[in-house]
């Protein structure tokens, strides 16, 4: 009977039985379960039991925390329970079957959008500039921009809408086509032929369909009937339903046609058929449903429910960005301005964008250990506060679900206030914090009001929310306390007295606040130092055992020496990414080694490709009976051969 094979029933019998259990498999300090029926799992129960450490729901997988010791206990409950793991992938596949509809639908749009982040970013920043200096009048007593005072940045205006129109024009649905057909193994340059019919010059531009009397729309004459030659940029629901559309058609013709004329006959019926049904069908579908909801939304900001209607304007305007169909709001707005000298819903849209740029500022908050996270925080949630919400939207708070709903409410907070003190704004055009210039003089007060209760209730609900969700921990911290939190139950073998410790590599050695990792750099798991290397492979700094190994990443080890004295070897930063593809063990859990003893292999290129720094930290995580600690760095060490701690 194994160590744990007791809290190992004893949660079985929890979440429901052999019987409820569809997939299990474990990470670094969690046991993750996809359960057939969620709410049999008694989680007060399980959360009082004394091995566990919390427990949460996410993406549709029940994950219990366990801690360090989580592979013995992972094993104990494989043996208990008679059911055999799986692993992680096949887990979150099999996750999928827990999700609803709507969260699966999330999710599908966030692996479409994934690929498209970076040009969404650069064209929410470069759309965010050019409101600032096009559409801000601060200048000759608030009648002229930076614009119209200098041809210089007139011209710079000009010329960034270059990339502007390039990126939310036509980039939206060309990358969206390309991304679904790339994403569904289909033809892929099909897809951006797609995308391209949905934005081509010869139709009437999406952003003017608004402006268009209906008498003046171009179409198509078949004779028999007529089709409007109407444009999708910058629209989504269309770009992803033309794209699904041809991924099926494709797949449907390369089943019933002939491999001799599969070449011919699936490209031209498949592509022919998708641009004819997204033109034909789907493309008026969309502006039915933006027309509509214009219409609700002048009936309801001008009415006697008009806070009620500010609420629900407040929490659906980001999901209505989503479509594509926002753009249909400058219709109302325009409207609004002619007949009533201003309007009452750009104040709404502006505390949106600024709500849903707080719910990112509150990922970065969470975030701020995570480097490759923040690289596509910061700048959305800049573009954001300036106006342009897709890169959030999009790049980071879909992409969590959460934040964007934090975001949600928090902008239905501040739209009930904006309506209920009917603040209005004398024009449309700056969409993020810099809106309150374009708000009559009489309302800014309480526009601004507004304005920090977007700011913060988005931030404070995801903060809170995130945390809970176990957020806020950097991918460094989480290995690190994987590994020092790990305590090997039985004694350590006698082993040589020794009062130094040898250098595991050969290289360069620096001081811990030189690693490029919050963690590590701040002492957060003790004193040491680090090895930037010119070899490869880990050396034993002194004779102990090995305490802790990490058997998919292979990237870690610890070592326990006879004084009592824990160590942490972690080669490289963040390289649990690279799921041990570079790195081989010479060594196992429970092991007694000699100072010197080869201990890690790794792939010093496979690291660079991967891109991540292949330095190596050396830490002290617990002293035991060490006294007058001493760390030696700023030298080129060799490994098994310089001393780089000293002890008494």
């Amino acid at each position: 009977m194994g160590k744990y094979s007791q809290d190992a029933q004893q949660l079985l019998e929890l979440v429901g039985g052999k019987e409820n259990i569809a997939a299990v498999t474990h990470c670094i300090t969690r046991m993750r379960f996809v359960l057939n029926d969620p709410s049999i799992a008694d989680v007060k129960k399980i959360e009082a039991m004394k091995v566990v450490k919390g427990s949460f729901t996410q993406a549709g997988q029940f994950q219990v925390i366990i801690g360090n010791t989580v592979a013995d206990f992972y094993n104990d409950f494989i043996a208990v329970s008679g059911i055999e793991g799986v692993s992680k992938d096949a887990a979150k596949s099999a996750a999928k079957k827990n999700q609803n509809p709507a969260q699966r639908a999330v999710a599908a749009i966030a692996e479409i959008f994934a690929p498209l982040i970076p040009a969404i970013i650069v064209g929410g920043l470069i759309l965010g500039f050019r409101n600032c200096i096009d559409s801000l009048y601060l200048f000759e007593n608030g009648t002229k921009t930076l614009c119209d005072l200098s041809q210089f940045w007139s011209g710079l205006d000009s010329f960034l809408w270059l990339i502007g129109e390039a990126v939310f024009h036509v980039g939206i649905p060309v990358g969206i086509c390309w991304s679904v057909t790339r994403k569904m193994g289909t033809t892929q340059m099909l897809g951006i032929i797609l995308g391209l019919t949905l934005v081509s010059s010869q139709l009437l531009n999406a952003y003017s369909m608004a402006s268009t009397p209906a008498s003046e729309i171009p179409f198509w004459d078949f004779g028999f009937f007529k089709v409007n030659m109407v444009g999708y940029q910058a629209q989504v629901i269309p770009a992803i339903l033309a794209a699904f559309t041809l991924v099926y058609l494709e797949k449907f013709f390369k089943k019933i046609t002939p491999q001799v004329v599969s070449m011919i006959i699936v490209p031209f019926c498949s592509l022919v058929l998708a641009v004819i049904i997204a033109h034909f069908v789907l493309g008026p579908i969309g502006w039915k449903i933006g027309s509509a909801i214009s219409s609700v939304v002048y009936a309801g900001i001008t009415g006697p429910v008009r806070v009620l209607f500010g609420a629900i304007f407040g929490f659906a305007y980001a999901p209505l960005v989503i479509t594509g169909l926002h753009h249909m709001t400058n219709a109302v707005d325009l409207q609004l301005i002619a007949d009533y000298q201003g309007t009452m819903l750009w104040p709404m849209i502006a505390l949106s964008n600024i709500a849903q740029g707080s719910a990112v500022l509150g990922m970065i908050y969470l975030q701020k250990k995570d480097v490759d996270a923040q690289e596509v925080n910061v700048p959305a949630c800049i573009s954001c506060y300036l106006g342009v919400t897709e890169p959030a939207i999009f790049g980071v708070n879909l992409k969590h679900v959460f934040p964007f709903i934090c975001g949600m409410i928090g902008s239905t907070c501040a739209a009930i206030v904006c309506t209920a003190t009917g603040t209005t704004a004398n024009a449309i055009g700056v969409g993020g914090i810099p809106g309150i210039l374009s708000i009559q003089p009489q309302y800014m007060l309480t526009f601004a009001v507004s304005m920090v209760l977007a700011v913060v209730i988005s931030f404070g609900l995801t903060v809170v929310v995130g945390k809970k969700k176990g957020l806020g921990k950097g991918t460094a911290q989480a290995e690190a306390e994987q590994i020092t939190e790990a305590k090997a139950e039985e004694n350590v073998p006698a082993a040589e007295e020794c009062h130094s410790l040898k250098a595991v590599l050969d290289g360069e050695v620096i001081a811990l606040k030189e690693v490029n990792d919050g963690v590590f750099s701040e002492g957060v798991m003790g004193d040491g130092l680090a090895i930037k290397p010119s070899n490869n492979t880990v050396y034993a700094p002194a004779d102990g055992k090995i305490t802790v190994v990490m058997e998919e990443s292979k990237h870690a080890c610890g070592l326990t020496l006879a004084n009592g004295m824990e160590l942490l070897i972690h080669v490289g930063i963040d390289t649990v990414d690279m799921n041990g593809d570079g790195f081989q063990y010479l060594i196992r859990e429970g092991q007694q080694v000699k100072a010197g003893d080869p201990l890690i292999i790794f792939d010093r290129k496979k690291i660079e490709a991967a891109g991540h720094p292949d330095t190596t930290v050396f830490i002290i995580t617990e002293e035991g009976n060490a006294k007058n600690i001493q760390i030696k760095t700023g030298m080129t060490a060799k490994a098994k051969e310089t001393e780089v701690v000293a002890f008494d």
